[in-house]
């Protein structure tokens, strides 16, 4: 470190930043994640500043050098904050960029920024340092001491840039079509984003001014107070979004202008005569973390997509909240809707079958395959039936909301987890008794449906068959336990899609738009139509995803036969129930008592692979979209437990007085 101290020294005019990334390369630890080895570094170079105080002297003018042959403006304007280029084109060059980086220029900062904090994980090391030992650093150095130096002056002026760069962006992005669909007022009255721009522009005008020997200081008391407002219309979009849908462009607006106003304010703050050393290391610490991801994919998904994956699982969570069946008359309902969904499903099943006799190639089949599931689930869902395993995506997120509420509060210190326990506990036996509605009338129908065609002379199936049906569900001789699981994210994609698609109704008002085609109105006629824009306002979500599930879990056999992985296919319990049915039938019930436990086991552990995995699954991205970080697992799981051994019944049944739904989905 005193070897390159004393190249500085004798050097103190170089504009290379060899030696400075060189200095750096000294200070930056081996390992970043070790705990205070870059802060003995670096007071190790403050000891040899203090020793040697011309090495000090040179270390400022060489800096001071630097920068005033570079260009600022982008380092303040540009890092950090996502391009104007859009979402999906800022992603693909983050791809490219990371394969092969742009060019980098000397004449800017910014690249030169880049070339000295060059590892992906020096912000690790940056934000390690205690703000105590950078303020001994800058007092070592004394960037004061040369008050006059053109260094100075240039990083003035490029601040002034930046903030006016920033202050014209954030007016311009401001007025997006995007925002002002969202909020139309930002049109009907004087515009904040507008007004900011004509008093950065004063400012910058009255700055200019001083810095060439004008006495009188800026005056930017209003720009916060316009910037404030600006904030305050992006919250109230995001309101408007809560309840109309968002899109990835807005999402993407709304946190890019968040970001230039937030870089706004500091670029103000650090302009201000009176500004402390804090705020300077606050900036420097964010543009290390921003400079090594600058190149993230991750980062830009992260950021982007949290409000629009908040929206789809709000979505699914405002269908889950009728999933929970909390007195004993929705207890009694869920089990009839669910019974007749096992009754269509044994249908189905059967169908499934029929289509696999007829011999069709595999791509044919499978499209058989997929519209039998499609269509069946559609009808299901036409008629107000319930298949049991559609239940975890949708509640997943009612409950994801229960645990962010009861995690605010107890931040507070205030009511701990009784809400989540409770929700829980109802949804459990909500779970229970749809699983028992499907499989308990899905095995007669099957049995009745699998008779009736061995009277009439075509049995459903042959024992060849029925054997291979057995030996599918049997957990411990076959891959059905894995199908399952396939079974289970094909349910959470689902969930997923029907939240996407209700979210997009919401976002792009399909109600209305139908309402204005013509052709349709003299189809239909007005009354039929208005019903019809009604229905898919409040269905679509749930029709697209019930299409795309019954698509999934038919394709999901030719996947694995195209690439011959025998673990790819899908098991759901219901159908499960309905093909043991008919393998039962087919054999004229001349099967061992251990074998038909064996297979009922089977059953049941399909159903709850199902929905341990869709559950998990949904619940996972419904608690990431809310950023929802609960570490209390084990204090819940005991509070379960104790609610289990006090009331038991409550997990299987619901109180005769009914229950309360405290702490729901907001």
């Amino acid at each position: 470190m005193e070897f390159v101290l004393k190249k500085i020294y004798a050097t103190s005019e170089e504009t290379d930043p060899a030696l400075l990334i060189e200095l750096v390369d000294k200070i930056r630890p081996k390992t970043p994640n070790v705990s205070g080895v870059a802060t003995i570094n670096l007071r190790a170079l403050i000891q040899l500043l203090r020793m040697h105080p011309e090495y000090g002297a040179a270390l400022r003018s060489y800096v001071l050098a630097l920068f005033e042959k570079r260009r600022h403006s982008h380092l303040y304007a540009d890092i950090g904050i996502l391009s104007n280029e859009g979402f999906f084109t800022t992603v693909w060059n983050r791809f490219v960029f990371r394969l092969l980086p742009p060019e980098t220029r000397d004449d800017y900062l910014k690249d030169m920024f880049g070339l000295v904090f060059h590892r992906h994980t020096d912000y690790l090391w940056v934000d390690q340092i205690p703000d105590e030992v950078w303020i001994e650093l800058l007092k070592c150095i004394d960037f004061d001491a040369e008050p006059s130096h053109p260094g100075w002056a240039k990083i003035q002026k490029e601040m002034l840039d930046a903030v006016q760069m920033l202050s014209y962006r954030i007016a311009s992005t401001g007025l997006e079509h995007e925002l002002v669909r969202n909020y139309p007022d930002i049109e009907r009255f004087e515009s904040p984003f507008l007004a900011q721009n004509v008093e950065v522009c004063d400012y910058y005008q009255a700055y200019h001014a001083h810095l060439r020997g004008d006495p009188a200081l800026p005056d930017d008391r209003h720009i916060p107070v316009l910037l404030q407002q600006c904030e305050e219309v992006l919250v109230k979009v995001r309101k408007q979004a809560s309840q109309n849908g968002a899109s990835i462009s807005l999402t993407y607006h709304l946190q890019r202008v968040h970001q230039m106003i937030k870089r706004l304010q500091t670029l103000l703050v650090l302009l201000d005569p009176n500004e402390t050393t804090m705020r300077s290391l606050a900036l420097l610490r964010e543009l290390v973390r921003e400079e090594n991801r600058k190149y993230s994919v991750r980062d830009v998904f992260t950021r982007v997509t949290d409000l629009v994956a908040l929206q789809v699982t709000e979505n699914a969570g405002k269908t889950g909240e009728h999933y929970a069946a909390v007195t004993r008359g929705e207890y009694f309902n869920m089990l009839r809707s669910s019974m007749g969904a096992g009754f269509i499903i044994g249908f189905m099943a059967l169908i499934k079958i029929g289509i696999s006799k007829m011999m069709f190639a595999p791509l044919t089949q499978t499209f058989f395959f997929s519209m039998n599931y499609a269509f069946g689930f559609l009808l299901i869902h036409v008629m107000h039936f319930t298949v049991a395993t559609k239940q975890p995506a949708m509640t997943a997120a009612t409950i994801a909301a229960t645990v962010d509420q009861n995690a605010a509060l107890n931040s507070k210190g205030k009511a701990p987890l009784d809400g989540v326990v409770q929700l829980i506990a109802i949804v459990w036996r909500t779970q229970i008794v749809s699983i028992l509605g499907n499989v308990i009338l899905a095995i007669p129908t099957g049995m009745l449906i699998a008779l009736l065609s061995q009277m009439a002379g075509t049995p459903v199936m042959s024992e060849e068959k029925a054997w291979h049906t057995l030996e599918d569900i049997n957990p411990f001789y076959s891959w059905t336990l894995v199908h399952a699981a396939i079974a289970g994210i094909c349910l959470f994609f689902a969930g997923l899609i029907s939240g996407y698609y209700d979210n997009k109704c919401a976002y792009t008002r399909i109600p209305a738009r139908l309402k204005q085609l013509h052709w349709l109105r003299k189809l239909l006629g007005e009354h039929r139509l208005d019903r019809f824009a009604v229905y898919m306002g409040d269905n679509l979500g749930a029709l697209m995803g019930n299409f795309t599930f019954g698509i999934m879990l038919g394709s999901m056999g030719l996947i694995g036969f195209m690439l011959g992985f025998p673990f790819i296919d899908i098991r759901h319990v219901t159908f499960s129930s309905a093909n043991f049915a008919f393998a039962l039938v087919a054999l004229d019930f001349r099967v061992s008592e251990q074998l038909v436990a064996v297979s009922l086991l089977g059953i049941a552990l399909i159903g709850i692979v199902n929905l341990a995995v869709s559950f998990g699954l949904a619940l996972y991205v419904a608690m990431k979209a809310r950023q929802v970080r609960f570490n209390r697992i084990g204090e819940l799981f005991r509070m379960l437990g104790a609610r289990f051994v006090s009331n038991p019944r409550e997990f299987f049944f619901p109180p005769r007085s009914g229950a309360v739904l405290q702490n729901a989905a907001p």
